[in-house]
């Protein structure tokens, strides 16, 4: 099982970016897949989530209204599409999938991780 999540990169305030997380080794229709950050010392936090069987998604209050999770099961990839971005957005983004196909904000429940990618939000 392996999940590889890229996209990550240097945008000023106010941009977007567009983060993807490539899964292998498992059927990605079957899992929940979650969206999930840590900025430098502080906590690790959910950020986004979506379920395998009706696709419903959730949201950190902090980026509701501006990002959207979506997947792609045919080719094997959830994508986090964030705008309006923040400085506060700023942190290392990780993917992670939960077999039981429920999707939730909370990390320890997911059964794989991927490593993350860095979104720096600056001018």
């Amino acid at each position: 099982v392996q999940l590889q999540a890229s996209g990550g990169g240097l945008v000023q305030p106010g941009g977007s970016l567009r983060l993807s997380c490539a899964t292998s080794g498992f059927t990605l229709a079957n899992y929940a897949i979650g969206w999930f950050r840590q900025a430098p010392g502080k906590k690790r936090e959910g950020v986004s989530c979506i379920s395998s069987s009706d696709r419903s998604t959730y949201y950190a209050d902090s980026v509701k209204g501006r990002f959207t999770i979506s997947r792609d099961n045919a080719k094997n990839i959830v994508y986090l599409q964030m705008n309006s971005l923040k400085p506060e957005d700023t942190a290392v983004y990780y993917c992670a999938a939960r077999e039981s196909g429920i999707a939730t904000m909370v990390g320890k429940w997911y059964d794989y991780w991927g490593q993350g990618t860095l979104v720096t939000v600056s001018s």
